[in-house]
């Protein structure tokens, strides 16, 4: 097995749930030390990006980078959980719209709004998940958020069946969009698919399976590999100060991966000719 310290980018399958996926991985490393930086529910696939090691220090900073999706409606169909797997509420006679008027739809998503949270998610409220009151029938004020749509547009269209690509902010949910998609085209539907394909720069193409990451067929990644950051050697000497998170004074500006010896200490941050850190990597 190769070092566990390290970016990896799983290709999530339909099934298992981000947490599944990190347990297998805690056994295929030998190691607790990781995180995701996304939930994707059971139903999704796609871009899972997982933190091993020392880099899980930066699961908030890669948690908060925008993500792109294809997404699947079912249009005459709705669930208490907006997806598929859910239980149906409803079931209508599908309608047929023009496509300029889909497209349309879309588009007025597009910039910033406030999304509702749907029901069933693990958002807390005073310390318990909101599908737990959902499953224990509590009625809740469902917390609402800001969200910003990118990116929208058609890729398939039916009558029963709608496929778009979206690239949205952190925190979106793309099933209550999906919601918000039928609401404003006064039908009803539900997502059957989703399918991340990308979160920041990470690409489903560069993704491992399961069974690829068992064989040791697969490459961790590192800060310098995803971060457009300065790259900065330390001597023997910044180095001793650099790993017990003292300042440095030296004349770079903006955030610089620190290394030693080629291994990565530290992400700093300059500014005047001071330099703080930003994010201690050494274990």
């Amino acid at each position: 097995m190769k070092k566990n310290n390290g970016i990896l980018i799983i290709n999530k399958p339909a099934g298992p749930t981000s947490r599944d996926i990190v347990n297998k991985l805690n056994k295929i490393f030998n190691t607790k030390k990781i995180g995701h930086t996304g939930t994707l529910d059971p139903i999704a696939t796609g871009v899972l990006v997982i933190c091993i090691g020392k880099y899980t220090k930066l699961v908030n900073e890669l948690t908060a980078l925008d993500k792109e999706y294809v997404a699947t409606i079912k249009f005459g169909v709705l669930t208490d959980t907006l997806d598929i797997t859910g239980n149906i509420l409803k079931v209508e006679e599908t309608k047929e719209y023009p496509i300029e008027k889909i497209k349309e739809v879309l588009d007025s998503f597009l910039g910033e709004s406030v999304q509702e949270t749907p029901k069933y998610s693990a958002v807390k409220i005073n310390g318990k998940k909101l599908y737990e009151y959902a499953r224990s029938k509590e009625e809740i004020e469902l917390p609402k958020r800001k969200i910003t749509i990118s990116e929208i547009e058609v890729l398939n269209y039916d009558i029963n069946t709608l496929t778009f690509r979206v690239k949205v902010s952190k925190g979106t949910y793309i099933r209550s969009l999906i919601n918000d998609i039928c609401l404003k085209l006064g039908t009803i539907g539900t997502m059957q698919l989703l399918n991340r394909t990308k979160q920041g720069e990470f690409i489903i193409e560069n993704s491992y399976n399961l069974e690829e990451v068992s064989n040791n067929n697969y490459e961790l990644l590192q800060a310098k590999d995803i971060f457009p950051y300065e790259i900065y050697e330390l001597t023997e000497e910044e180095y001793i100060k650099v790993k017990n998170g003292n300042h440095l004074n030296i004349l770079k500006e903006g955030k610089i991966i620190m290394l030693y010896k080629g291994e990565e200490i530290a992400i700093y941050e300059g500014n005047n000719g001071l330099c703080k850190c930003y994010k201690m990597l050494n274990n």
